[in-house]
C-alpha cells in the first residue's frame, strides 16, 4: 500500500475578515484543520499620527492621540496631557483629577462592552451584541453631553478640562450606574454557563504567567495568566490610591479566562465610577490656575487687556513647555496605554511616542493560536482585544 503524503496549506485571513477585528492579516500555515504557524501582518491601518503630532502645538495633538486606540479616547488623551503636565510641572485640583478618573472608568466600559458583544458575536451569541451596544450608547451619549462629540470628545485636555461639567452629568451617570449591573448579570447568565460558550473557550488560547511576561503583554491578557499588575495599583495616578477597587485575576490564561477577568472588570469600573461621582462637587474648579496653559479666570488679578494678551498668546501661538522628555502610563482598557513625550522647548512637541498594548498583543497572537484549530484563530484575536487604530501608529 502505498505511504500517504500531506502537505500544508497556506491560507490568508484577512486583512478584510470581519473576525480579525481590523485591517489585521494572518498568514497562516495549516496542516487540515491544525494551525502550524502564524504570521500576523501590519500597517493597512498606519496613519502617521505620532508623525503628525510633531507639526501640531500642544493642545491641537490631543485630537489626534484620540484616534490612536479609537476605543479609549479619554485614556490616550490622559495619558498625553499628564505626560505634558509632567514636564509643565502642573499639579491638578482634586475635583479635575476625580472627573479624570470618572471619564476613564466609563471609557473602560465602553470598550469592554463594545469588546464583549463583538467577541462573542464572533463565536455565535448574536444576542449579548444587542444588550452590549444599547448599554454602549447610554455612554455615548455622557460623551456628548460633556463635549458634544460621541467617540472623540477631546474633553481631557492640558492643564484641565475644556470647561465644566454639564447641567444634569450627574444625573445621567448614575442612570448608567444603576442599570449596568444588571445588564452585565444578564449578559453572565447568557455565556458563563453556557455549554457551547465553555467549549469554545475553556483551554482555547492558553498563555502561562511566564509567556505573558516574556511577551511583554499586561492588562486583562496578563492579569488572566496570573500577573497581577496594573498601572492603578502600581503607580497610581489622578489619586487612583484614594479609591478602593480590587484587581481581577485569572490563573489558566485561555479565552475564557480573558473573559471573566474583563467582566470582573466592567463590575469593579461601576464601583470606582460610584465613588468619584460621590466626590465631584456639580460646579467647581476644571483646570489648573497656571496662566501659561489656561487664560486667566476672572477672580485673577488681570487687566482686561493683560487677560487678552495672554487668552491670545495661548489660542493662537500656543503655549511652551520646557524642554526635556517625559513618560507617564495610565491604565487603558487594553493594558499599560503610556505616552512619551519630547519637548525641545518649543510650542510644539518634538516627539510623541504612544506605548500600545494592542501592538504586543498582536504579536502575540501567534504564541496563543499555534496547535489550536482554524476556529479556534476567531476565539482568540477577539480574546485578546486588538484595536487596529492603536497598532497602526
Amino acid at each position: 500500500m502505498p505511504e500517504l503524503r500531506t502537505e500544508t496549506l497556506t491560507v490568508n485571513m484577512g486583512p478584510q475578515h470581519p473576525s480579525t477585528h481590523g485591517v489585521l492579516r494572518l498568514v497562516l500555515e495549516l496542516d487540515g484543520e491544525t494551525v502550524l504557524s502564524v504570521l500576523p501582518t501590519i500597517g493597512y491601518l498606519h496613519t502617521g499620527i505620532e508623525k503628525t503630532a510633531e507639526r501640531k502645538k500642544w493642545q491641537q495633538v490631543v485630537p489626534l492621540v484620540e484616534r490612536m486606540d479609537y476605543l479609549s479616547a479619554h485614556s490616550n488623551s490622559l495619558a498625553y496631557a499628564l505626560a505634558v503636565e509632567k514636564l509643565l510641572g502642573l499639579e491638578m485640583p482634586e475635583r479635575v483629577s476625580w472627573i479624570r478618573v470618572l471619564l476613564a472608568e466609563l471609557q473602560r466600559l465602553n470598550s469592554h462592552l463594545v469588546w464583549l458583544g463583538t467577541h462573542v458575536m464572533d463565536l455565535g451569541a448574536t444576542t449579548v451584541m444587542l444588550y452590549t451596544f444599547n448599554e454602549r450608547e447610554l455612554l455615548l451619549d455622557v460623551n456628548e453631553l460633556i463635549a458634544g462629540f460621541r467617540m472623540f470628545p477631546s474633553y481631557v485636555r492640558v492643564g484641565g478640562l475644556r470647561e465644566d461639567l454639564p447641567a444634569g452629568f450627574h444625573d445621567a451617570v448614575r442612570h448608567i450606574l444603576d442599570r449596568l449591573p444588571g445588564r452585565i448579570d444578564v449578559c453572565e447568565d447568557l455565556l458563563t454557563k453556557n455549554e457551547i460558550f465553555l467549549r469554545r473557550t475553556r483551554g482555547v488560547g492558553a498563555l502561562s504567567r511566564a509567556d505573558a511576561l516574556a511577551w511583554g503583554l499586561v492588562g486583562p491578557i496578563a492579569r488572566a495568566s496570573g500577573v497581577p499588575y496594573d498601572v492603578r495599583k502600581a503607580f497610581p495616578y489622578c489619586g487612583y490610591e484614594t479609591f478602593d477597587f480590587d484587581v481581577p485575576i485569572g490563573a489558566a490564561g485561555d479565552v475564557f479566562d480573558r473573559y471573566a477577568v474583563r467582566v470582573q472588570e466592567m463590575r469593579q469600573s461601576v464601583r470606582l465610577c460610584r465613588q468619584a461621582l460621590e466626590r465631584i462637587a456639580p460646579r467647581g474648579e476644571y483646570a489648573a490656575r497656571d496662566v501659561r496653559v489656561v487664560p486667566p479666570p476672572k477672580d485673577m488679578v488681570y487687566t482686561e487687556m493683560e487677560a487678552l494678551i495672554q487668552h491670545f498668546l495661548i489660542h493662537s501661538q500656543g503655549f511652551t513647555v520646557p524642554a526635556g522628555e517625559a513618560y507617564v502610563p495610565v491604565e487603558g482598557p487594553r493594558g499599560e496605554h503610556g505616552c512619551h513625550v519630547v519637548s525641545d522647548g518649543g510650542n510644539r512637541p518634538s516627539r510623541v511616542k504612544m506605548r500600545s498594548p494592542s501592538l504586543l498583543a498582536c504579536q502575540a497572537i501567534g504564541k496563543l493560536a499555534v496547535g489550536g484549530l482554524i476556529a479556534d484563530i476567531v476565539a482568540v484575536i477577539g480574546s485578546v482585544d486588538v484595536i487596529m487604530g492603536d497598532v497602526d501608529r
